[in-house]
């Protein structure tokens, strides 16, 4: 079993990261992954355009033209291993993978890998979800949005993603 955290600047790649989880381990029948990226915009105004079911493929007025993230080297990673051994005790997985990235992002850049091998791909499916969504309210990380207007905002966990946290806790 492999377990593994890769704090970095640096891009990754997604076959190369799926291949590293998956090398020498035949018990491995299904392997599930999530790659986020930068989005553009404030997701807050895209769901409000969502919900009134407006469409535009135009940047909003606070368009984010970059996103910052900062990390505290060795106990964001203990942390984020302390969760994929959750993970592994709670679903049965065989192998985890977690790349996040640092410094600064531009939209459309990856910024986050989770990947899970399991022996089925339900168990995949739910261990993938549980670290992602752990990642995006409790991972001690620190994001800051910039936008076009040169505003810069620190971005705390969205209620949306607190909300998918507190199902694992049922």
């Amino acid at each position: 079993m492999s377990f593994t955290v890769s704090i970095q600047p640096e891009d990754f790649d997604l076959s190369t990261e799926v291949a590293a989880l998956r090398a020498a381990d035949p018990g491995v029948g299904a392997v599930c992954s999530f790659v986020g990226t930068v989005r553009e915009f404030d997701p807050k105004t895209s769901q409000a355009n969502q919900a009134n079911q407006v469409s535009s493929l135009t940047p909003f007025n606070d368009s984010i033209i970059s996103l910052e993230l900062e990390h505290y080297p060795g106990m964001t990673e203990s942390s984020i291993l302390k969760m994929m051994d959750q993970a592994r005790v709670r679903f049965g997985i065989n192998a985890a993978r977690v790349v996040h990235r640092i410094g600064v992002l531009k939209p459309m850049d990856q910024i986050v890998l989770v990947a899970v091998s399991a022996a089925h791909r339900g168990t995949s499916f739910q261990a993938c979800e549980y670290l992602m969504d752990y990642l995006k309210t409790q991972a001690p990380f620190w994001k800051k949005e910039q936008t076009v207007q040169g505003q810069a905002r620190w971005v705390d966990a969205r209620v949306s993603d607190d909300v998918a946290m507190a199902k694992w806790n049922k």
